[in-house]
């Protein structure tokens, strides 16, 4: 058992590697095969789960998404990706309850504030979208997309700052 596991992370990472260059197709069958040998690979569904949703497969995503975080009930990265994926798809609210999930489990992750604030500025709730950019940029200074979404929610809520 050790080995199919030591070749599944083989595989995982062999995908990470294809995916990083874009080649997400062949990262796919590389998770497919981390998959095949460790059904209980939560990283690979994950992973796999992003791969298809560069691909604009989000319903496919999001069922990897799903798998992974069956697999894995404390996975925040997989809520945030899941959210992403729900966002694309139109459903804003139901980003927003994976955005939070991934917030309860890891508050520190600015990316999930940054999404979340992200989906609340296209529901209209400008003042929630600049509280979550807030958040995300005092955990993370750097974070221009955070001051740029910031910015436009700040002109879409009528807010000048000066």
């Amino acid at each position: 058992m050790v080995k199919e596991q030591m070749d599944a992370q083989a595989y995982n990472n062999c995908g990470n590697a294809k995916s990083e260059v874009g080649y997400y197709r062949s990262a796919i069958e590389d998770y497919d095969k981390a998959i095949e040998l460790n059904p209980k690979y939560a990283l690979a569904y994950h992973n796999r789960g992003i791969a298809k949703r560069k691909l604009g497969d989000y319903k496919g995503a999001i069922a990897d998404y799903d798998k992974a975080i069956e697999l894995n009930p404390n996975f925040a990265d997989a809520y945030n990706n899941r959210g992403i994926a729900k966002g694309k798809l139109g459903d804003h609210k139901g980003a927003i309850a994976d955005y939070d999930k991934a917030i309860r489990i890891n508050p520190k992750d600015a990316e999930a504030y940054y999404n979340r604030g992200y989906a609340k500025a296209d529901l209209g709730d400008h003042k929630g979208a600049i509280a979550d950019c807030d958040k995300a940029i005092e955990l993370n200074p750097k974070y221009a997309e955070a001051y740029y979404k910031r910015g436009y929610a700040n002109i879409w809520s009528g807010i000048v700052v000066e």
